[in-house]
């Protein structure tokens, strides 16, 4: 007989619930306590939310894997970034935490090469070092410069779907810089308007020279071309009234990380030619090198700071597949190897991919025993529903979890552990399917917001129904 069925059986023998604390002789008469308030159920938490859309959620037993409590919860429905939890374990597994990506720079005979290693969180201040670095060995003005970006396969965009301009979008290959993405800041001026593009970091923010930006009188808020290397966004100039800034996704991180470390290099002495891609890696010495943190805290900060590219390079270096679909089809193969992954469909590692689905149930199970699981729980956030909706004063639980977020979609899954050691292992897909297919790829569509937040609530009082009758 299980927990929740002996829960039961006591609850029924019993003519009155009793609370937790209570003496075991209960006061008689007028001084009786009145009975606790049974939680609702999640079916009515469901019906009474009114929310449009299904709602996928399932809880489980964190000891024995039984399901406590689900419904919808074998339904595939979209991941969002929930994906990454899945993309953690995975990279934990197959390259280990203490795994750390290495960009170096290279001399083949009157050639400089800047040698990109697929490192997913490598800054502008990085290069900076590695232009230190450099210069300290001596190094004379080489004949040409090339950067190298095989480490991983070229892919254009992490999700063609989705708009040009949006930042968490950009291009990939083994050179990424800042995240591929670039600064724009603008601000009228003498009846115009000024643009600056920077390669920003903490400590270093150059101009970023092989991206232009100016503005224009388009309809579309930016339009986006490429000429001879060079990227060229266009601004709706009817945007550019006031002061302002936002980051823009970089299609051709080669150049922009060459053109940066060049302009780097020259403001210690060292002057460079224009950089050019290298189509492969000639035979070398290597001259200077900065390595990444260790693979665990990038998963850390991918998991807090929910980071798709970081997700989708690590899937990458995990697989070693040749593109996006073959490197999620090979974590899948992976789930599927543990007994895992039932009714999942990976189409990539953010869950920025409008074709994968997971089931809420499956997710919960491949947090709660994939391979490496016992390590995720430090790695995620805690009570991460606070940052919206607020703290709640008096909380007997703890949520680590990770939230998921696109048009119309608001997913959690993670672990809720009560007050002492009781803990369960649980997942929430929220999805309008109707409106996050006609919004997808468009940046803050009306309702969403709203929406959200709605969403948000619900997967709040599921957590607080949950806590009360199972933790």
């Amino acid at each position: 007989m299980t927990a929740l069925t002996r829960r039961g059986v006591l609850a029924g023998a019993l003519s009155l619930p009793v609370a937790r604390g209570w003496a075991e002789q209960a006061p008689t008469g007028l001084a009786q306590r009145p009975p606790v308030r049974p939680s609702p159920s999640a079916e009515h938490l469901i019906a009474r939310a009114g929310l449009p859309g299904t709602i996928g959620h399932a809880l489980l037993d964190a000891r024995t894997g039984a399901l406590l409590d689900g419904g919808e919860a074998a339904r595939p429905l979209p991941p969002a970034s929930t994906m990454k939890v899945l993309t953690a374990l995975y990279a934990m597994a197959r390259l280990g935490g203490a795994y750390r990506f290495r960009t170096r720079v290279l001399r083949a005979g009157d050639t400089l090469i800047l040698a990109g290693g697929g490192d997913p969180v490598l800054s502008t201040d990085d290069l900076a070092a590695l232009a230190d670095e450099l210069v300290v060995t001596g190094q004379t003005s080489p004949a040409r410069f090339l950067v190298w970006g095989g480490a991983l396969p070229r892919i254009a965009e992490i999700a063609p779907e989705q708009a040009d301009h949006l930042a968490y979008n950009p291009a990939m290959s083994g050179m990424i810089l800042n995240f591929n993405r670039v600064h724009l800041g603008w601000r009228p001026a003498d009846g115009g308007v000024t643009l600056r593009l920077e390669a920003r970091a903490a400590a270093n923010s150059p101009r970023a020279y092989t991206i232009t930006a100016e503005a224009g009188d388009q309809a579309g808020l930016f339009e986006y071309a490429e000429a001879e290397g060079r990227e060229r966004w266009t601004v709706a100039r009817t945007a550019l009234a006031r002061p302002g800034s936002r980051w823009l996704p970089v299609r051709q991180p080669e150049l922009y990380a060459g053109d940066v470390f060049q302009t780097l290099c020259r403001a210690k002495g060292l002057a460079l030619p224009a950089p050019q891609i290298a189509p492969s890696l000639p035979a070398s010495q290597e001259l200077a090198g900065v390595d990444s943190p260790p693979l665990a805290r990038i998963l850390r900060d991918m998991l807090s700071f929910s980071t798709n590219l970081t997700a989708e390079v690590v899937g990458l270096h995990a697989s070693g597949a040749a593109d996006l679909a073959a490197s999620a089809s090979a974590m899948q193969a992976w789930l599927r190897g543990q007994g895992l992954g039932a009714g999942f469909h990976l189409a990539d590692h953010s869950g920025l991919s409008g074709e994968s689905r997971v089931t809420a149930e499956g997710l919960a199970r491949a947090i709660l025993s994939a391979e490496g699981a016992s390590d995720l729980a430090g790695m995620l956030k805690r009570n991460p529903l606070d940052d919206e909706l607020g703290a709640i004063r008096g909380r007997t639980y703890r949520v680590e979890a990770k939230t998921g977020t696109l048009n119309f979609v608001s997913n959690l899954a993670g672990h809720v552990r009560g007050p002492t050691s009781q803990r369960a292992v649980f997942a929430i897909l929220c999805v309008d399917g109707a409106r996050h297919a006609e919004t997808s790829g468009t940046e803050r569509p009306g309702g969403a917001r709203g929406w959200t937040r709605s969403a948000k609530t619900l997967q709040r009082q599921l957590l607080d129904g949950w806590a009360q009758r199972f933790l």
